[in-house]
């Protein structure tokens, strides 16, 4: 059965009065009062029922229109937590329950869309890329992590202008940035180099231009591109160089017996000095074949005691430091050999053998081979391009003992960093993490 409407109820309470201020007069006439008196108190009579059968109806619906007001104000500030309790059978009481309910979705949207904010929040600020959002004032409004570390040393950043953060980073991050370029730019950071890829951007917020700078680490992946390409060229280059070397050795072969046959020692000689340098070829090609065919890591948990007794006879140091009680976890045929690498450039750094040293030490997030000597060091310039394949100071060398401990170091997820001690001398830190299922 359908409930009485509010005009329905008003319209009966009126009704009501006026069947009462009828009645009123007619009483009157039956008993010979004047008909003017008689109708003027039924008329006044009609006006006090009507006002006394109306106020409850209208007290309730006051109170009905003061709670939708109060909640369409807590609306309007954003506070969707008040439900309105009207306990009415009438169109009031399904305008509360319609608030109610669109009170209850908008709620639920808030939940949801904070949730959204917060996930979205969380990947932006464990991106290795930096953002940095700029308004028209020139001021940051917002920086993630990883633009906190680049260019303000991890402090916040919101508020601060861009022309005095930018004062504090390296000359050639902070003209890339003031020049609003797009594409790679290249840094110094002490002893490191790093390569960036910039990118600007502008949009409308609030009837504001905002400025969106992105800035991408891009050093270890053009590292990476880079010793491919050079893996290309050698495994090219040593195809082709076995291709020549294995007839140009085997006639050499024939043309000592030959030369035998004939009894020319000359002859000989000669062919002797063409199969030495064909051998020392073949073994300078390996060399860099090995390089070229590096197999993945096969990590497994290896003791950090067998590691150095099996080290120590082959390239001596000294052990700094207590070996850690966690194992390690590397593939230990390869991490070797880098150890090998470093310890014998630091022997041939004219380095005392006493001052060569080895420090191992893990944490919660990795493990870290420190080699340290007192030789020559290198200059800025070699420090730059140490770790690069064919480059070499040594009047011999091949340039890959470096090299290799980074590709080493890479295909485990790790790095090598290279440093002038103070006083003298180098010290190349060989950092691997813990991988995620141990």
């Amino acid at each position: 059965m359908p409930h009485p409407s509010i005009e329905g109820r008003i319209f009966a309470v009126v009704m009501a009065a006026v069947l009462v201020g009828t009645a009123l007069p007619f009483l009157l006439l039956k008993l010979g009062a004047d008909p003017l008196l008689a109708w003027s108190g039924g008329l006044l009579l009609a006006l006090v029922c009507a006002l006394i059968l109306i106020r409850p109806v209208t007290r309730k619906l006051n109170r009905a229109l003061t709670s939708l007001e109060g909640g369409l104000l807590n609306f309007r500030d954003g506070d969707f937590s008040i439900s309105l309790a009207l306990d009415r059978n009438d169109q009031l009481g399904e305008l509360a329950a319609l608030y109610n309910e669109v009170g209850e979705i908008l709620r639920r949207e808030r939940a949801h869309i904070h949730q959204r904010e917060l996930l979205l929040d969380t990947v932006i600020q464990s991106s290795p890329l930096a953002l940095l959002l700029i308004d028209h004032s020139d001021h940051i409004i917002y920086a993630n992590t990883s633009a906190r570390h680049l260019v303000h040393g991890g402090k916040p950043l919101q508020g601060h202008l861009l022309q005095q953060v930018l004062s504090r980073c390296p000359p050639e991050l902070a003209q890339a940035i003031e020049q609003k370029q797009d594409g790679l730019t290249s840094y110094l950071d002490g002893e490191d180099n790093h390569t960036l890829h910039i990118s600007n951007s502008t949009f409308v917020l609030n009837s504001h231009k905002h400025r969106l700078i992105l800035l991408r680490e891009m050093t270890r992946e053009l590292t990476r591109a880079e010793v491919q390409v050079w893996k290309k060229v050698i495994r090219l280059i040593s195809h082709e160089l076995n291709n020549s070397l294995a007839p140009i050795s085997s006639m050499a072969h024939s043309g000592k017996m030959l030369s035998e046959k004939l009894q020319s020692t000359q002859l000989a000689g000669v062919f002797d000095v063409i199969a030495d340098r064909c051998r020392h070829l073949t073994e300078f090609t390996q060399g860099y074949a090995r390089f070229a065919k590096l197999p993945p890591p096969a990590a497994e948990e290896v003791s950090w005691r067998k590691l150095v007794e099996r080290i120590q006879p082959l390239q001596p140091f000294t052990l700094q430091g207590e070996l850690p009680s966690r194992p390690g976890y590397f593939d230990p045929a390869q991490i070797e050999q880098a150890l090998l690498n470093l310890l014998k450039n630091a022997a041939e750094s004219d380095s005392p053998e006493q001052d060569i040293s080895l420090r191992i030490e893990t944490d919660a997030h990795g493990q870290l081979l420190t080699i340290s000597d007192r030789g020559c060091g290198m200059s800025d310039k070699v420090l730059q391009q140490a770790l690069l394949p064919f480059y070499s100071t040594k009047p011999q060398g091949v340039g890959l003992g470096l090299a290799l401990c980074r590709e080493i170091a890479d295909a485990h997820g790790g790095q090598i960093r290279l440093h002038n001690r103070t006083g003298g001398g180098l010290q190349v830190s060989l950092w691997l993490p813990w991988p995620e299922t141990v």
